[in-house]
């Protein structure tokens, strides 16, 4: 991306992975000229003309994603100078080269990313794996799919490849032949199958999860109707996005309502409870983190947006120190340091050393530290910070937050990461703010894990100070406009583009930084819809399983009631009717039956168990170290919110053992 100001200004240029630096746009107005010396930092290449920029580009705010007429873009253009100041002083660092894909390269990564790499290549022949994982897809997800799967066929076809790549709607054929002769045994009436008059469906909804007789999801929006500032988690994003699109198109046009204040989106009470984020199994997180790229692949595509992943080009990157080094390796070295940690131990340290000056300070974050004692800090923590001689007391707090963003800017790889960072930057194309949420929460749960927690660390800090607003001075629009130049700019390539564009584009990134801010709660939440899918990907398994143990059985001759009589869970043959059994093997009471009522919550189940134990222990447990998880039936394992109320859950699993265990650190 591209900045020019006038010619007393400072203009920011591409680099090319060709290897040329070229200067964007050119030159205009008076003194024009390129200056001859080009600095190359991160992956900008920077031509400096003089330290002041005078004059912005010209803006028509029609074509901005929100109106900013009350809002001064001064900040960011001002947090870009800064940063060009900084780099000044800085050694050149690594550039890391997108890679232009070849023709079908991108979708063929994006279905292995999404799970599905034996859809082409040697495996395609035996498609098994991915049958119950497409069988789970919504009309718009399944689109998608098909859709890349075309792409990557064609292209392995023009370049001769001996793979077969089978039709999607080959494999959702041989899918529906499978459940028709596995129909007759009667297994798959007690467990969680599909209701085929429901696929896709009119409104295109997903299949409908039923454990018996009994539905568990909403069939569409109009069965579960939401108000304008709830964000609906029960149907996919993309589905809810054909629907307005159908039903109410004057709502979905560019510019409505962009001069509205920005809404106060809430996510509505889910009686099984919210799902964040940390609160299921690695297995079942990999299958919520396919079908996310997936629906985010379908939500785009619905919307006419082009989602281009990126990919980076591997380079050699520092294997030690602080600045400039790849947050896997910080961690790897921090965790030597503190085992279990999950933030970089420098990034902890800077933000806190900003908080002991107090988040008062009026222009926290906006005002830089002078370069050169930053340029110095920087050498010094890099011999110091690990060995514990840095003397923290010399830092100043205007200091602390220009090496925080310093840290941010230098990693090797953008924190929104290569492969997401366009996808972060397209959502201020998405046409309306619930829609832009949407696309948001998916990438956040694409992230990688040190990318992630690193982000939320930020969020949480940057929310802090907008809460001090009054004395600091620093809305969240402010923090929002100082950011985003952090986050969005220092890896991202420039293409040429206008500067009406440009400044389009500045108001568009600001916006996204407001939203992550903002919203980050709501952003860190697993929708209840990928959930389910989830759940009934593991109850197909199940099923399979299953029927397979059971064929190996009878050729092993073993009699086949033996088999089935364990079946039955030990829970079912001590436990009455509406009676859960609670394990909790580190307390005081290790187990107990709990009568399920229609108020009974999580919270009340432990508050049972805490009140067996001493008034220290359980103090201490009341802050949150232990929570009761639902462990087995149709999902991994996940950590349940306090709000959840156990008898809706226990009907959407009932095979699930309930235990009360410390939370992971």
């Amino acid at each position: 991306m591209s900045w020019l100001s006038s010619s007393q200004g400072v203009v920011l240029t591409a680099y090319h992975p060709s290897g040329k630096d070229q200067a964007v746009g050119g030159s205009h107005g008076k003194g024009g000229e390129e200056a001859a010396a080009s600095r190359r930092y991160g992956q900008y290449t920077m031509n400096q003309e003089t330290t002041r920029v005078t004059e912005r580009p010209p803006f028509d705010r029609s074509s901005s994603q929100d109106s900013l007429d009350e809002l001064s873009m001064e900040d960011y253009w001002i947090e870009l100078e800064n940063i060009k100041k900084s780099s000044e002083n800085r050694q050149d660092q690594e550039v890391v080269v997108v890679k232009e894909p070849d023709e079908g390269e991108l979708e063929e990564e994006w279905l292995k990313e999404a799970g599905l790499s034996n859809l082409f290549g040697e495996a395609a022949g035996d498609p098994q794996e991915s049958m119950v994982f497409l069988s789970t897809l919504t009309r718009t997800q399944a689109a998608a799919v098909q859709k890349r799967v075309e792409t990557v066929s064609q292209t392995l076809r023009k370049k001769n490849k001996q793979y077969q790549v089978p039709d999607v709607r080959d494999i959702f054929a041989q899918q529906r032949e499978s459940k028709e002769k596995e129909a007759p045994d009667g297994t798959e009436s007690q467990s969680v199958r599909t209701d085929e008059n429901k696929y896709p469906g009119k409104d295109g909804q997903a299949s409908n999860l039923i454990v018996g007789e009994k539905e568990l999801i909403p069939v569409g929006p109009e069965e579960a109707p939401a108000s304008e500032t709830d964000i609906n988690l029960e149907v996919s994003f993309a589905e809810q996005a054909v629907n307005q699109k159908e039903n109410s198109k004057e709502k979905t046009q560019r510019g409505k309502g962009d001069d509205a204040p920005l809404p106060s989106f809430r996510l509505p009470k889910d009686k099984t409870g919210t799902t964040r984020i940390g609160d299921l199994a690695p297995q079942d997180m990999k299958k919520v983190c396919h079908l996310a790229l997936i629906e985010l692949t379908a939500l785009y595509d619905v919307l006419g947006v082009e989602l281009k992943q990126q990919k980076a080009v591997k380079i050699k990157t520092k294997d030690s120190g602080l600045f400039c080094v790849p947050l896997t390796v910080l961690l790897e070295q921090d965790q030597k340091k503190v085992p279990g940690t999950r933030i970089p131990l420098i990034f902890q340290k800077l933000i806190s050393r900003i908080e002991e000056g107090g988040l008062e300070t009026e222009g926290l974050l906006r005002i830089p530290g002078a370069a050169m004692r930053i340029k110095n800090l920087c050498q010094e923590l890099e011999a110091k910070f690990y060995e514990g001689t840095f003397n923290w007391e010399s830092v100043k707090q205007h200091d602390a937050a220009s090496l925080l963003k310093l840290f941010i800017r230098e990693l090797p790889q953008p924190l929104l990461s290569v492969e997401y960072l366009k996808a972060f930057q397209a959502v201020q194309n998405l046409p309306t703010k619930k829609q832009q949420l949407q696309a948001l929460n998916l990438l956040v749960i694409l992230l990688p894990d040190a990318n992630r927690d690193t982000l939320k660390a930020l969020l949480e800090f940057l929310q802090r100070v907008v809460d001090n607003r009054e004395k600091n001075k620093m809305t969240i629009m402010n923090v929002a406009m100082v950011m985003a130049p952090n986050l969005f700019m220092s890896h991202t390539l420039g293409l040429k583009s206008s500067e009406q564009r440009e400044f389009a584009m500045a108001a568009g990134i600001a916006n996204i930084m407001h939203l992550l801010i903002r919203y980050q709660k709501l952003l860190w939440t697993i929708p209840k819809f990928i959930v389910n899918q989830v759940r009934k990907q593991n109850t197909e398994n199940h099923r399979k399983d299953k029927k397979a143990m059971k064929k190996l059985l009878k050729k092993m001759a073993y009699d086949r009631e033996k088999y089935e009589k364990p079946d039955k869970s030990v829970n079912d043959a001590d436990v009455p009717q509406g009676v859960i059994r609670v394990q909790a093997p580190h307390l005081s009471k290790v187990s107990m039956a709990i009568q399920l009522t229609e108020e009974l919550k999580a919270s009340d189940v432990l508050a049972r168990f805490l009140s067996q134990e001493s008034s220290g222990v359980a103090q201490t447990l009341k802050n949150g170290e232990v929570s009761l998880y639902e462990i087995g039936g149709n999902i991994g394992e996940r950590c349940l919110d306090d709000d959840t109320y156990m008898k809706d859950l226990y009907q959407l699993n009932p095979n699930a053992e309930w235990v009360i265990k410390s939370k992971p650190s």
